[in-house]
């Protein structure tokens, strides 16, 4: 990847310890959807086919496609990025989904970009799913919850750096180039 010029600050992200911490965020959430069902229907009831475990890994390819659009939704949104701008695709070395954008965007725009899936595809069908008492739905999206674990990484490095500063990811490496001014000002 070229960058402008060098950053002032490089984030680094260990995807094992991402990878960890995805699985208790996942498992936390399933042991907690199903408890909440349980105190507010009096009983939960769980079966499995066949059939309903296809569902189920449609229903999670769904939300993993959903989770990285929501991504480039936010990148559209927030950091006014054109559809040329961004990013989309599975980096196999790395064993993730991604969604990016090449433009440079502000701190502010990249956090709220960051979380709009977390949200979208995590969070609200997981309270759908207790309100339903729906053990697939919760089971899905305390998946993509989990998912979402690189996410919140990434947000908690960025809560550290001012709101104004200028973010790229590196579509190639778990890594954010942080500028404290804008990157771009000095080229022709």
């Amino acid at each position: 990847m070229e960058l402008p010029r060098d950053p002032d600050h490089t984030i680094t992200f260990n995807m094992k310890k991402i990878q960890i911490q995805m699985l208790i965020l996942t498992f936390a959430t399933i042991f907690a959807g199903f408890f909440l069902a349980a105190i507010f229907h009096s009983e939960i009831t769980f079966s499995i086919s066949f059939m309903k475990f296809l569902f189920f890994i449609l229903l999670y390819v769904i939300g993993i496609v959903l989770h990285e659009l929501f991504h480039l939704l936010g990148f559209i949104v927030w950091g006014k990025c054109r559809w040329s701008d961004l990013v989309y695709g599975v980096n196999r070395e790395l064993g993730v989904a991604y969604a990016g954008t090449k433009k440079t965007l502000r701190n502010r725009a990249m956090k709220k970009a960051l979380l709009l899936p977390f949200w979208l595809t995590g969070l609200l069908p997981f309270l759908i799913g207790i309100y339903l008492n729906n053990g697939m739905l919760i089971s899905v999206s305390a998946l993509l919850i989990g998912g979402a674990a690189g996410d919140f990484a990434m947000y908690n490095q960025l809560r550290k750096i001012s709101s104004e500063a200028y973010i790229i990811d590196d579509l190639k490496k778990p890594q954010l180039y942080v500028y404290y001014d804008n990157p771009h000002i000095n080229e022709k």
